[in-house]
């Protein structure tokens, strides 16, 4: 496993997709850029199933937790509920195969 990496993945109901998304996030997103320990996030969206969220990868396992807290109290005040998060550790050896964006050890 590398480091202490850890991938954090959220998924929650959302009403709002694509560009209409992007435009009402941006500010959003560039909160999210400044985060503690934050390598990369991935925004996910599936429209036909009403669920957004994201794929973000952290330094530690803390920040990991500390920004799930933070963020989950930030969707409850904007009214989403049946937030999905779910943490995993990461294999450095096997994702460098694959080419997976994470940084040297």
């Amino acid at each position: 496993m590398a480091q202490d990496l850890t991938v954090l993945v959220f998924d929650f109901p959302n009403g709002a997709f694509g560009p209409e998304r992007t435009e009402a996030l941006k500010t959003l997103a560039e909160d999210i850029a400044g985060q503690q320990g934050l390598l990369w996030k991935i925004w996910t969206e599936e429209p036909a199933a009403g669920r957004a969220g994201g794929v973000y990868l952290f330094e530690t396992r803390a920040a990991a937790e500390a920004y799930h807290a933070m963020h989950a109290r930030r969707l409850a005040a904007r009214g989403v509920t049946d937030i999905e998060a779910t943490y995993r550790g990461v294999n450095d050896a096997l994702t460098r195969i694959d080419r997976g964006p994470i940084p040297a050890a």
